[in-house]
């Protein structure tokens, strides 16, 4: 006979996956395992209170289960702030796969994991992320309806993404040289995929002097004869004497090194996770006089997208909210000025005041 021992709130309490929960303030872990599919996924529902937690799906080869749970933890509080600080009625999610996305994708891990995200009743909405497609986003469908960014719906979301992003830098003008004016501005885009060409194409219409860089040669060729940007090398592009730095690729390149080197007014970019450590290099950035826009304040438009599928909302209504980021950027950079405080706290700061305003509304009478 096996026996089975109750644990004990001091047990519970000494759990270190509980007490993670419990220290960013998580609602939920869903653990998901299936040995025929060869499905190992977590499900993460940090906060509710605005509504149904959306956020993406990525499939990453992580090298422990930890390694995993600490990522989905970060990424779903992550997602409550940008849908919160976005005006949104969606709180914060997001699922990890762990596995090559390479070689281990079939229609049946992804069919095994709809069926997860079914089982929370509507409670989490999965999209794509890192090494999720289209396809085994469909593959999800099969088993839930609580998918957004599908095939056929609400499209590229790399538009919004672009234009929301302009619009925050525009709002970060604004503040830094008295005129949200992008004209003759030298702004340096670092990478130049979906996101990134659709803001080089409104900074060019815009006649500001871009400079661009990317791993893809073929993509900086193109782009670079089609809108006249300036190409540099990968490196490079941390010494360009430009006004405005605009990381659309890579994370963390907002570090001890760069800021070093950095000859720029404004960051203001479409990639997440651009400060290295948030704490430390928000501070430097902001002693420097530099103004940061906060990544997922600013590069917000993906989510807006989703939601204008969850909501049956037209692609003008995306957009048209997307353009809304120019106010929410320009509130939290004045914010930080008066409060002399990092953008990146002051907008954590203004997320969390419309979670406990909302929670108020939504208490029992």
């Amino acid at each position: 006979m096996i026996e089975v021992k109750e644990m004990s709130a001091t047990n519970l309490a000494d759990n270190p996956v509980i007490a993670q929960m419990s220290m960013f303030g998580h609602e939920q872990l869903l653990f998901c395992n299936d040995n025929a599919t060869g499905l190992k996924a977590i499900i993460a529902v940090h906060n509710t209170v605005l509504g149904p937690a959306l956020g993406g799906t990525r499939m990453w080869m992580y090298n422990n289960e930890m390694e995993a749970l600490n990522d989905v933890l970060r990424l779903s509080r992550g997602m409550t702030y940008k849908n919160s600080i976005s005006g949104l009625n969606l709180g914060g999610g997001k699922a990890v796969i762990i596995g090559d996305s390479k070689t281990m994708k079939s229609e049946a891990l992804f069919r095994r994991f709809g069926k997860f995200v079914n089982s929370l009743a509507g409670k989490y909405i999965t999209a794509e992320d890192v090494g999720i497609n289209p396809q085994d986003m469909s593959w999800v469908n099969m088993e839930t309806e609580h998918v957004a960014g599908l095939p056929g719906r609400s499209g590229d979301p790399s538009p919004v993404t672009a234009y929301g992003t302009y619009m925050g830098m525009k709002a970060c003008a604004k503040e830094q040289f008295g005129s949200d004016s992008l004209a003759g501005k030298t702004v340096a885009v670092q990478g130049v995929g979906h996101v990134g060409e659709y803001l080089v194409k409104h900074l060019t219409e815009e006649n500001a002097n871009v400079v661009i860089t990317d791993i893809n040669q073929e993509a900086l060729a193109r782009i670079s004869k089609e809108y006249g940007a300036t190409v540099v090398g990968l490196d490079e592009i941390y010494d360009v004497d430009m006004d405005i730095y605009a990381p659309c690729a890579l994370g963390a390149t907002v570090n001890d090194a760069t800021l070093e080197r950095l000859k720029c007014s404004i960051i203001a970019g479409a990639a997440n996770n651009q400060l290295a450590d948030e704490n430390i290099h928000g501070e430097i950035v902001r002693q420097k006089g530099i103004i940061y826009a906060p990544d997922y304040a600013l590069n917000a438009g993906g989510v807006i997208n989703c939601y204008s599928e969850v909501k049956g909302l037209s692609s003008e209504w995306a957009m048209s909210k997307a353009e809304e980021i120019y106010s929410t950027i320009s509130n939290i950079v004045k914010r930080s000025s008066s409060e002399n405080t990092p953008t990146f706290a002051i907008a954590n700061k203004m997320a969390e005041e419309r979670i406990q305003s909302i929670g108020k509304v939504k208490l029992p009478m």
